[in-house]
């Protein structure tokens, strides 16, 4: 356990699994109370025992982040319990594995809502919970398919680039309607990180393709815990004069 955010509230969504459930822990190692959102319920409580075992305070609230109003029972429970936010963190997504001539309406929105409308749904509920005293600050989780396009299985998902895409862009302005509150808003893009997210790739057993491994200038896949430390870093004071940017994670994969 470290300082590093002590007297500092968040929230995380999809903090049940991987880089979400990354950033809750590591969030609470370094000081802060943090709100647990998952559309599972069972997994936001393991994040949570995870988080209490350790010593850190966590609390799991169930939510779908496309459902306004299971977001915003979610976050006035938050608040009465510890108080305004400090930070946001839109981790939740969802990807399908869907080529162009397969992809169907209802496939489209479920990931475009998920991906993008969540996040956007869920800053604004937010936004009147966050302090506008300079500490407020959110980070969204994007991806380097926001930039590049990665051809899995033979094809690529336009619904995921799309959504991803978007929400760099919304990450943008959200922190121009934001700064009048002093509240920053910054992206995290992850390249290819082990989590059930990348397929072909198992991740219990590490075996990682060498289409994979041969595109990285650090030769091995990204930790959950790597995406969890840029994330801790953009909410913290010590990125006070950053604001509307996204910050690759990616071990190498965009420069060439």
């Amino acid at each position: 356990m470290t300082t590093k955010h002590a007297g500092r509230t968040a929230v995380v969504t999809g903090a049940g699994t991987g880089i979400g459930r990354a950033i809750s822990v590591r969030l609470a190692r370094e000081g802060a109370r943090v709100s647990c959102i998952d559309v599972n319920h069972d997994r936001a409580c393991e994040t949570v025992e995870i988080i209490t075992a350790m010593g850190g305070e966590a609390r799991p609230y169930t939510a779908d982040v496309r459902n306004r109003d299971q977001v915003h029972a979610a976050l006035e429970e938050s608040v009465a319990l510890f108080g305004p936010l400090h930070y946001l963190v839109n981790n939740a997504g969802v990807v399908t594995m869907t080529s162009l001539e397969q992809l169907s309406d209802d496939e489209w929105d479920q990931v475009v809502d998920v991906n993008m409308k969540g996040p956007f749904i869920v800053t604004q509920l937010a936004a009147e919970h966050l302090v506008h005293d300079g500490h407020g600050s959110v980070v969204n989780i994007t991806t380097i398919e926001a930039e590049v396009i990665v051809s899995s299985l033979g094809f690529c998902q336009p619904h995921y680039n799309a959504s991803k895409g978007g929400l760099k862009m919304l990450t943008k302005a959200l922190a121009v309607e934001l700064s009048r509150h002093q509240i920053r808003v910054n992206a995290v893009a992850p390249g290819p990180v082990l989590t059930g997210f990348i397929p072909g790739v198992d991740p219990e057993n590490l075996k990682v393709p060498e289409s994979i491994l041969s595109r990285l200038l650090i030769p091995r896949l990204g930790q959950p815990d790597d995406i969890a430390a840029a994330v801790s870093f953009l909410l913290s004071d010590e990125a006070a004069y950053i604001t509307g940017t996204q910050l690759v994670v990616d071990g190498g994969w965009t420069v060439r």
